[in-house]
């Protein structure tokens, strides 16, 4: 991989698009096959069979961190030494782990087979396996597969490649359907629960979900889709959707009071729904937001935060602790930056604050150590390292696994970054 900075301030992400420091080098990062853990909860009918190794199912067992006597919606099918030294063919071998685990579950009726490190460097085609497999189990079970591998995908990257998978399977709209809005990325039921009411209040009642709780319940698409990214890391999704003639509707996204707000207000604004009713249907949940906020201000206005790159979320985020809760950036890193998906965001940050794109651990490292900030926000590689050196640190996974967005959710998200100043505070008395 190529050691290289370099800056790159491309018009078109906003008024006053910033700087963005673009770095390819040494990347600290979980692999796409994690998003297993909370897609496997979402689709409450689907199975993600990794064909990997042990270090694989060890992965996602201590990260999911699933009961012995859990029988969770995930599994792997282990590539032994026969499969690589090719004393085996690995496709009649990975035939009969699905025939077995098929014939034991048969509440499953979507079979996703996840690439990862090792199916990729033995060049198994999980995608021809898809098919055979699928000929051979339709219409009971549809077979699909996508890559989690940590070669190409960071780890919220897993989710993406799992909804494009599905987007070639949604049913075509017909030219006479009322116009539909479909919220795109995997949210905890509740909060999706709240936005498809929220609309419903906007009269906007043709509200479905992608990924959706039953694979038997996949929306249609066409022409008259209008739909809204939930979370920053779907670009290969929104692709595809806007191929099938879905139009997507640009928004920041539904982070705190202001992103909530503006996401809710791009499809009303699409509905043509009148501002008075728009204002008094949000203005409960704003009210409530802003109190919920206003719990964790004296403890993070001021406080200066850095940004490693891991899940795409940091620049939404970043936008919703410097504006709603007066944290100060030092610098905001992302491992990827759509800039059209994040125009309206880009926007709303800060003047003169520093983006990076990518990652050269050991520079950032370097830099996040000179500017010694108040809060790191990291993986979890870097976290324990850099709290033995005196630096408080939040887990960004805790961003991916934990309900942050709408306006119910906002004071969660703000004290997700006040606990751990609150227990420096603690551990120093």
């Amino acid at each position: 991989m190529s050691d290289v900075a370099t800056l790159d301030s491309k018009p078109g992400a906003g008024c006053g698009a910033p700087e963005v420091l673009r770095e390819r080098g040494q990347r600290e990062v979980f692999c796409g096959l994690t998003g297993i853990i909370w897609l496997h909860r979402k689709i409450q009918d689907a199975f993600f069979l990794i064909v990997g190794s042990r270090t694989c199912a060890h992965l996602m067992q201590s990260a999911a961190g699933v009961m012995i006597f859990a029988e969770p919606r995930f599994g792997t099918a282990i590539i032994e030494e026969r499969d690589l030294a090719g004393m085996a063919d690995a496709n009649d071998e990975l035939d009969k782990v699905v025939t077995r685990l098929l014939a034991r579950r048969p509440d499953i009726k979507m079979l996703f087979l996840v690439g990862s490190c090792p199916s990729e460097v033995i060049k198994l085609d999980l995608s021809r396996a898809a098919q055979r497999l699928s000929k051979r189990f339709l219409p009971d079970v549809r077979v699909l597969n996508y890559t989690g591998s940590g070669i190409e995908t960071t780890f919220t990257q897993g989710e993406d490649m799992c909804l494009a998978s599905l987007v070639p399977e949604l049913p075509a709209a017909s030219e006479g359907d009322a116009p539909n809005l479909l919220i795109v990325g995997a949210l905890a039921d509740v909060v999706e629960d709240q936005f498809v009411r929220t609309f419903g209040k906007l009269g906007i009642e043709e509200v479905s979900a992608l990924p959706p709780r039953r694979s038997t319940e996949l929306p249609a698409v066409g022409p008259h889709t209008r739909f809204l990214l939930a979370q920053p890391f779907l670009g290969e999704t929104a692709r595809l959707l806007e191929s099938r003639g879905a139009q997507r509707l640009a928004a920041p996204f539904p982070l705190g009071v202001e992103g909530t707000t503006g996401w809710l207000k791009a499809a009303a604004d699409a509905w043509d729904v009148k501002a008075e009713t728009f204002e008094a249907v949000v203005a409960p949940g704003q009210q409530r937001a802003r109190v919920a906020i206003e719990r964790y201000r004296e403890r993070l206005a001021g406080q200066s935060l850095f940004f490693f790159p891991d899940s795409q979320l940091e620049i939404p985020i970043a936008r919703f602790l410097s504006r709603e809760l007066d944290m100060q950036l030092v610098e905001v890193g992302t491992p990827y930056l759509h800039r059209q998906h994040m125009a309206e965001e880009l926007a709303l940050l800060p003047t003169g604050v520093q983006l990076s794109e990518g990652q050269h651990v050991d520079r950032q490292i370097d830099r996040c150590r000179a500017a010694r900030p108040d809060l790191t926000v990291c993986g979890l590689g870097l976290a324990n390292p850099f709290e033995q050196e005196g630096l408080t640190t939040k887990w960004s996974i805790e961003l991916v696994f934990t309900p942050i967005q709408g306006f119910e959710q906002a004071g969660d998200l703000a004290e997700l970054f006040a606990r751990p100043l609150v227990r420096r505070t603690k551990l120093e008395v």
